[in-house]
């Protein structure tokens, strides 16, 4: 039995690991929260305590990200996937038009979505197998389109943007950061919309950050009668009209930003982001084929790994085996997803150096057993 058998480093790509000194707040403060004798759970969304919890959770988002006062910081219900609906409802002009850019799953998830509301453009010929993203030279824009959209990292293929795309002019660039944001530095100011589901880099599922340019709240030109069904539940994903979440969630994303802030910021999430993910990259790429990634290096994800065992297509009994033993030594959740197979490692802020290190040993092991 391997001595690290009792040392778990989680590596699920979402719901995904939380930092365990929040863990250890959040214990700690369960059964008494802010001296209120009773626990975050049953405390009121109407109380002066919870209320303090959502301004401290905003201004903790415009520090770290350095969010230009023309911004609004909106909490919201629905994940990423209730923002494929909210970014047309918000955003699409009188043209009705809008840009998309389709590297993996979760854009063409957003595309399809974008296509209920209006006449939605892909720019680039895509492909139901995603390696990378072609150069915008290729892309063909719509000069009538009211927004440019994009995933920066596609969790399931393992796709990562190296570069802010570019719009024509005054068209907002909208940007889902649900599984990359607060891993690397970027400027707010270029974009119209950023949106993150909660359950990657910063806290657990059900809570939605949204950061909106002040001149793009209030122009939706769709009234609610245009909609046939449904309409009731798109009140609370236009940004003019919707309230701020009150969840208890915002309670632990409020944790995980003071978590970040006291680990040097953004800046050292990405560097210890880098730090992280070319350990594991330099083995694959050392491996002479054992180990196989299809992502071109140069559209390489930081937050999540994607690789075959024993050549491009993956050997089946090879990967079984390297996930049952990877398991016996506490490196969990390595599983790729069900549509693309293969293995996955996920390495958000809250996985650790140390974590990185494991699994690299692991693999480099594993590879001079075969």
């Amino acid at each position: 039995m391997s001595k690290n058998q009792n040392i778990k480093s989680y590596f699920g790509a979402g719901p995904s690991k939380i930092p365990n000194e929040v863990l250890k707040e959040v214990q700690d403060e369960m059964l008494n929260f802010d001296s209120t004798d009773v626990s975050i759970l049953e405390v009121s969304h109407r109380s002066k305590n919870f209320e303090n919890v959502v301004n401290s959770t905003v201004n903790l988002v415009k520090d770290l990200m350095k969010v230009p006062d023309n911004y609004k910081v909106i909490l919201l219900q629905g994940g990423g996937n209730g923002q494929f609906a909210g970014v047309p409802l918000n955003l699409l002009n009188t043209t009705g038009k809008a840009d998309y850019i389709v590297t993996g799953a979760w854009s063409e998830k957003a595309f399809k979505e974008g296509k209920k509301y209006g006449a939605v453009n892909s720019v680039f010929q895509t492909s139901k197998t995603y390696t990378g993203i072609p150069p915008q030279d290729n892309w063909v824009l719509d000069p009538e389109a009211s927004y440019l959209y994009y995933c920066d990292n596609e969790t399931i293929d393992g796709v990562e943007f190296d570069f802010i795309p570019k719009t024509r002019d005054n068209v907002p660039l909208v940007c889902d950061m649900s599984s990359n944001i607060l891993s690397r530095v970027f400027d707010v100011s270029k974009f119209g919309v950023v949106f993150a589901g909660a359950q990657k880099n910063i806290g657990c599922a059900g809570i939605t950050l949204v950061l909106v340019r002040d001149d793009l709240i209030g122009k939706r030109v769709f009234s609610f009668e245009d909609f046939k069904y449904g309409v009731r539940s798109c009140v609370h994903l236009t940004y003019d009209v919707v309230h701020p979440s009150k969840s208890t969630r915002i309670y632990v994303l409020n944790k995980v930003l003071k978590w970040v802030k006291e680990n040097g910021g953004v800046e050292n999430m990405e560097k210890m982001a880098i730090e992280k993910s070319s350990m594991i990259y330099k083995v694959i790429d050392d491996s002479k084929g054992f180990y196989y990634s299809h992502i071109k290096k140069n559209s390489r994800s930081r937050m999540n790994i994607t690789f075959r065992v024993g050549g491009p297509t993956g050997d089946e009994a090879l990967e079984k085996k390297f996930l049952e033993e990877a398991a016996a030594e506490g490196l969990l959740a390595l599983k790729g997803h069900r549509s693309v197979g293969g293995v996955r490692a996920s390495l958000y802020n809250a996985v650790t150096v140390n974590d990185a290190i494991r699994l690299r040993d692991f693999m480099k092991n594993f590879m001079n057993k075969q």
